[in-house]
């Protein structure tokens, strides 16, 4: 966006120079937390002169963390579909949910650590702020379809979809949340783990 408020396409550098900030403010928040991540933190992060060089690139706090949630949400989508589209039949793609999903703590720790952060800190009278609350809603819908879609083809047990996929993911925010208080945290192992669990909670019985 240019002095006028009018937006104009960003050169190579001016993008490189966002992802660079973006995945400073990454850093700063998996370290201190959504609340204490100031424009000073991230610009020493970034190693930038100063905090302009933030403003001039993002409109505000809002508007960073904005960018940082998308580049968090694109990151872990791509890196689970690529899990999931590997794998045939629901029952082998919901244990690779899990691999994929405990494999983000290997591969990308502060990407988890900075989310779960962000989304523990949206005020409740903004449930839209940085539209991360919808989006996330809309995985949410699509993984209950998902498993309507496997008891419809006979390989999940009746239940109820919106209770499960809420058990799945609270399981799974949890194990984030371990993992970063305990460094012997065994991510693999807590992914079979939860993958035997839901496999059992989940299947059609012979």
């Amino acid at each position: 966006m240019d002095g006028s408020g009018k937006h104009r396409e960003r050169t190579f550098t001016e993008t490189a120079r966002r992802a660079q900030i973006v995945e400073a403010a990454i850093e700063v928040i998996a370290e201190v937390g959504y609340p204490n991540a100031s424009f000073a933190k991230i610009a020493k992060q970034a190693g930038l002169s100063s905090t302009g060089m933030i403003s001039y690139h993002f409109e505000g706090k809002d508007d960073l963390i904005r960018a940082v949630a998308t580049e968090i949400v694109r990151v872990n989508t791509e890196f689970v579909v690529a899990k999931l589209d590997a794998e045939t039949g629901y029952t082998a793609q919901l244990r690779a949910w899990f691999v994929a999903n405990l494999a983000l703590l290997g591969e990308y720790p502060r990407h988890q650590r900075a989310l779960a952060s962000i989304v523990a800190n949206i005020r409740p009278d903004d449930p839209q702020k940085f539209g991360l609350v919808e989006h996330l809603a809309e995985i949410t819908r699509a993984e209950e379809g998902w498993m309507r879609e496997a008891q419809r083809a006979g390989e999940f047990r009746d239940f109820d979809p919106t209770f499960m996929v809420l058990a799945i993911r609270g399981a799974r925010e949890a194990a984030i949340t371990r993992a970063g208080v305990d460094p012997d945290f065994d991510a693999a192992a807590c992914a079979r783990e939860l993958a035997d669990l839901f496999d059992y909670a989940t299947r059609r019985q012979s």
